[in-house]
């Protein structure tokens, strides 16, 4: 708090005690305007039954969005081998490879570090690509030590091109007719490495990692979807020659139809920086008002639309008070007497450099043949009496 308020409350006493907490409340109200006895009015397209209830927990309920940051107890979870349980005393992490000074860091030596906070959306790029995944997401307030300083102090080699990092998280991958046991790696570039919003993460929302995400340390990469953001980190490694692990050459990878001189060629990339996406949230009714509120992310928001009904694009209202350049953006769109029935509402993100979320049958879309990075425009159908 600004020293001009501390003095202010001081002078004023409850009164102002009071004020800010009216002000505090009636931020979080528009973030996520609330009515007295409003109703949440339920989507008709559910999602259909999880078939891995180990693999993928606790989806995002959409209709239960009611805050900016995510709580611990209902964040997302993904694992795709085991969910290692590690002991934080015994636990340490290496850092070597194409480095002059190899290092090894106790999570204590990490915590003793200059400390950095970042808010931050993460979204798995399969992130709506299933009927049973539509809640791979969540906001929250990641603490740790940036990666770049560390990188630094082990002094990367000149022939060093590529940091890989490993999980301690392992399980059996078949390729053709070998079967090897594999930690979970994912690798980017130096240079996107040694961005300074990059964390060893040890902290979520002001308590320790959970285990289901990630304890006891976490690369937090901003602006990448959530399988960069490597949980459960035991080793970082830099080499010489781009890293082609299960998850990053074989299994995340997207692969589009595109046209080249009137032939249709094939292209397959690895699934890396997060992309442009909206999603209605929930829809509210007190009496006869209605009321849309969403949430935008994955690109600097310039605004968001809103359609019903396949009618004319309605300009969302953004709110401004909570704000992080790499966090979700909620908005709200008053809904005037809708008819009575059925109605379809979609929404679609425009970015501060002009880059409008794809519609579904946008080629980018409707070209693509694997499931990841689905950010085609969220449609949800709710009844309105």
């Amino acid at each position: 708090m600004p020293d001009f308020q501390r003095r202010e409350l001081l002078v004023q006493g409850s009164a102002a005690l009071a004020a800010i907490a009216a002000l505090y409340t009636s931020r979080r109200a528009y973030a996520f305007p609330t009515r007295p006895s409003e109703e949440v009015i339920p989507w008709l397209d559910q999602p259909t039954e999880n078939p891995d209830p180990v693999g993928i927990q606790k989806q995002l309920v959409w209709e239960d969005l009611d805050s900016w940051i995510t709580p611990n107890d209902k964040f997302f979870s993904i694992s795709h081998f085991n969910r290692p349980t590690i002991n934080e005393k015994t636990w340490s992490m290496e850092i070597g490879g194409l480095v002059k000074k190899p290092l090894k860091l106790t999570l204590a030596d990490i915590r003793a570090r200059p400390r950095q906070e970042v808010v931050f959306t993460v979204e798995c790029s399969g992130n709506h690509g299933f009927p049973f995944f539509t809640g791979g997401i969540g906001n929250a307030r990641w603490a740790g030590t940036p990666l770049a300083p560390i990188l630094e102090e082990a002094g990367v080699l000149e022939k060093g091109i590529e940091v890989v990092f490993f999980g301690t998280d392992k399980g059996e991958v078949p390729i053709r007719d070998v079967k090897m046991q594999q930690n979970f790696a994912r690798s980017m570039s130096l240079a996107d490495a040694m961005n300074p919003d990059n964390l060893l993460c040890y902290e979520m929302n002001g308590a320790a990692l959970p285990a289901a995400n990630g304890f006891p340390l976490r690369l937090i990469a901003p602006g990448w979807y959530g399988i960069a953001n490597v949980k459960w980190l035991e080793r970082i490694e830099v080499r010489d020659t781009r890293f082609m692990s299960l998850l990053m050459a074989r299994d995340y990878v997207t692969i589009r139809e595109e046209e080249h001189n009137g032939e249709t060629v094939w292209t397959e990339t690895s699934v890396g920086r997060a992309l442009i996406k909206s999603a209605p949230a929930k829809v509210t009714r007190k009496g006869s008002d209605y009321r849309i509120i969403g949430a935008a992310w994955g690109a600097p928001i310039e605004r968001v639309e809103v359609q019903i009904d396949q009618g004319p694009w309605a300009p969302a209202t953004i709110d401004h008070s909570e704000e992080a350049e790499h966090a979700w953006k909620i908005w709200s769109l008053d809904w005037a007497n809708p008819v009575p029935g059925e109605h379809t509402v979609t929404s679609r993100a425009v970015s501060t450099t002009g880059q409008i979320q794809p519609a579904m049958d946008d080629p980018l879309i409707a070209k693509k043949h694997t499931y990841w990075e689905s950010n085609g425009q969220v449609t949800r159908r709710v009844r309105v009496d």
